[in-house]
C-alpha cells in the first residue's frame, strides 16, 4: 500500500520502517558522463551540475513518470543506495550534456522528509516536495518550488459505497458515524475536522498503510488513500476485499497543495537559475509525453521496483490505472491559464491561511509574514507547454 506523501510521513516512520524494511545489493556505478552528442539543450552550458540529482517522495511510481521520462536508455541502477542515473535527454531523445540521478523517498530515505534530505546532502539539486510540506518548514528549512507536476493531489478518502448508499463525498461521511482512518499528523485532516467538516471524534489517526483495518471493518470504516492507486488495489489485488470503493479527492474538499512540486533550496535559487531557465521547460514536457505514451517509462519504473527491493508491490496493472487517472481526473494537467506545471500564488495564499494555525498549533510555526512569493516562482516556466 501507499503512503501518501505528507506531513505524516514523520510521524509514522518508526512504524513503517518495520513493515517495508529496505534491502537490495548495488549495482555498478552508472559512467562518469552521458553517452552521445548533445541535442537542443545544452544543460551543462547553461549552469547545470554534471549530475542533476532528483530526490523523489516515494519508491518508484507513475505518479513520478515525468522524472523517469527524462533519463536515457543508457541507465544503470544502484539497488543499494535506491538509486537510478543515466544521461538527461530532451523530448527527442537526445543527450543534454549532463547526467540525471533519481533517488527514492520514503523507506529509502528512512521516512524522512525530502525538505530534510535537500538540507542534510548538498548533492541534491531538486527535491519533491509537497505544498503543505514546504509551508511548515519554511522558517527552518525554506524551499521554492518550480514546477507542478501534479496540479491535483491524489490524496483521497474512500468508502464502501455498499455499507454508505448515500455518501457522495467526504462531508456526506461527516454525516454517518463511519470512522476515518488517516496517517496520524496529516495536516488536510486537521483542515477537514477544522472546517467541520468531519468530526474530531470519527477520525482515526491509526491507518498504517495497510487494507487490514479496512478489511476487518467489513466495509465500516473510510480511509485514507491515492486516487491513483487504491480504488483498483483494493479491487483487483486485496483478495480479502475484492470490491469496488467510492472516493472523493481531497481537493476537491477544499484543500489544494501541489503534491510533490519540484522543489529547490530556497538559497540555491538564484546560482541555479540559469539551469532551471533550460531544465524546467524540458521537465514539462517530460511530464507531457509521459502521459501521451508511458509504455518505456512504466516498464523501467517495474524494473526498479524489483531491483530495489523495499516490500513496496507494484504491478503493471497499477501503473496503467494509475496514468489513466492522472488524465481523467486530471492529476497531471494545466492550470487556469492552460499551461502545464505553474502555481497559483491565489491557491497557495489560501493554503497558508489554511495551514498556518495547524502547524502552529503542532509546534512547527511557519515564516512569520509568510507569502506565496516565498514559496514558489514561476520563472522558469515554459507557458505555452500544455496538457492535451
Amino acid at each position: 500500500m501507499r503512503i501518501p506523501r505528507t506531513t505524516a510521513s514523520i510521524a509514522t516512520a518508526t512504524l513503517m520502517a518495520l513493515t517495508l524494511a529496505a534491502c537490495g545489493s548495488d549495482t555498478d556505478e552508472a559512467s562518469a558522463a552521458p553517452t552521445g552528442e548533445v541535442g537542443g539543450t545544452d544543460l551543462a552550458a547553461a549552469g547545470c551540475p554534471d549530475t542533476v540529482v532528483v530526490q523523489t517522495d516515494w519508491n518508484p511510481e507513475s505518479e513520478h513518470g515525468g522524472a523517469y521520462q527524462s533519463l536515457g536508455e543508457d541507465y544503470v541502477v544502484d539497488a543499494g543506495s535506491k538509486s537510478v542515473s543515466g544521461t538527461l535527454i530532451d523530448a527527442a531523445g537526445e543527450s543534454t550534456g549532463v547526467k540525471l540521478e533519481i533517488r527514492a523517498g520514503g523507506p529509502a530515505i528512512g521516512f524522512q522528509t525530502v525538505t530534510a534530505q535537500l538540507y542534510s546532502d548538498d548533492s541534491i539539486t531538486l527535491g519533491f516536495i509537497a505544498t503543505d510540506e514546504a509551508i511548515q518548514l519554511s522558517a527552518t528549512q525554506p524551499t521554492t518550488a518550480v514546477l507542478a507536476p501534479l496540479e491535483i493531489s491524489p490524496t483521497m478518502i474512500m468508502w464502501d459505497p455498499a455499507t454508505y448508499p448515500d455518501v457522495t463525498g467526504i462531508a456526506d461521511l461527516g454525516k454517518t458515524d463511519a470512522t476515518v482512518r488517516y496517517f496520524e499528523g496529516a495536516a488536510y485532516m486537521a483542515y477537514l475536522t477544522g472546517a467541520g467538516i468531519l468530526e474530531d471524534s470519527q477520525v482515526d489517526g491509526s491507518y498504517d498503510g495497510t487494507p487490514a483495518g479496512f478489511v476487518a471493518d467489513g466495509g465500516k470504516s473510510a480511509q485514507q488513500g491515492f486516487a491513483s492507486a487504491e480504488p483498483f488495489i483494493y479491487a483487483n489485488e486485496v483478495d480479502a476485499w475484492g470490491k469496488e470503493v467510492d472516493y472523493e479527492l481531497v481537493y476537491d474538499a477544499g484543500f489544494q497543495p501541489y503534491q510533490s512540486s519540484i522543489s529547490v533550496r530556497t538559497d540555491e535559487l538564484a546560482s541555479l537559475s540559469g539551469c532551471l531557465t533550460e531544465l524546467v521547460p524540458l521537465m514539462q514536457q517530460a511530464d507531457v509525453d509521459y502521459l501521451a505514451d508511458p509504455a518505456r517509462v512504466n516498464a523501467m519504473i517495474l524494473e526498479l521496483v524489483e531491483e530495489y527491493d523495499t516490500g513496496w508491490v507494484y504491478s503493471q496493472e497499477v501503473a496503467d490505472f494509475s496514468v489513466r487517472q492522472q488524465a481523467e481526473l486530471g492529476l497531471v494537467g494545466n492550470g487556469d491559464d492552460d499551461t502545464h506545471g505553474n502555481l497559483d500564488a491565489g491557491r497557495i495564499q489560501t493554503l497558508i491561511d489554511q495551514t498556518t494555525p495547524i502547524f502552529a498549533e503542532q509546534g512547527t510555526p511557519p515564516l512569520e509574514g509568510i507569502t506565496p512569493d516565498d514559496l514558489m516562482t514561476n520563472e522558469f516556466i515554459d507557458p505555452a507547454i500544455k496538457v492535451g
